[in-house]
């Protein structure tokens, strides 16, 4: 079982008090309240503390236990956000389109893949025809991060009407 230590911050003490009322009350299978233990404590813990490894073990025990789609969402973003943070695009990106295909109104899951895409590293390697597709794929995951979130994502928006894209 995962640990389940609560570092000082009063809005994660918060968090761990409401959702252990909530397990208590809110008429659920045992498996999802371990699912929902797994994702917490990970939450709580690993991944705030940049154990990535524990974090993404404690997230893959409760995708094997979690059946409901919308929270199996969430859980495969935040797999998406370690692999990013790893530096595995590819991996994260492949994990941003899974939990959208359960969610579709992430907007987070659009802008982190529209921030993977950008064209920088092919510009760099000066390969600019390249770094245009990159863009313009961007472009199209920000716009519908903007589309979810009309008053978010506010750099997204200026860059998209400063390089044309924004239509």
């Amino acid at each position: 079982m995962p640990r389940s230590r609560i570092n000082g911050n009063f809005i994660d003490k918060t968090f761990s008090i409401v959702a252990n009322i909530l397990l208590r009350i809110i008429p659920t299978t045992s498996g999802e309240k371990e699912a929902f233990t797994y994702y917490r404590d990970e939450r709580m813990s690993a991944q705030s503390e940049g154990n990535y490894a524990e974090a993404l073990q404690n997230y893959y025990e409760a995708m094997r236990l979690e059946i409901d789609p919308y929270d199996r969402s969430y859980i495969l973003y935040n797999i998406g956000l370690i692999h990013t943070s790893n530096g595995e695009h590819t991996k994260a990106l492949e994990y941003y389109f899974r939990a959208l295909e359960r969610n579709p109104f992430l907007p987070q899951a659009f802008n982190n893949m529209a921030v993977i895409c950008r064209g920088e590293q092919a510009i760099r390697q000066g390969d600019s025809e390249i770094a245009e597709a990159w863009f313009d794929q961007a472009a199209e995951y920000w716009k519908q991060a903007i589309a979810l979130t009309p008053g978010n994502y506010i750099e997204a928006h200026n860059w998209l009407k400063i390089t044309g894209r924004f239509e």
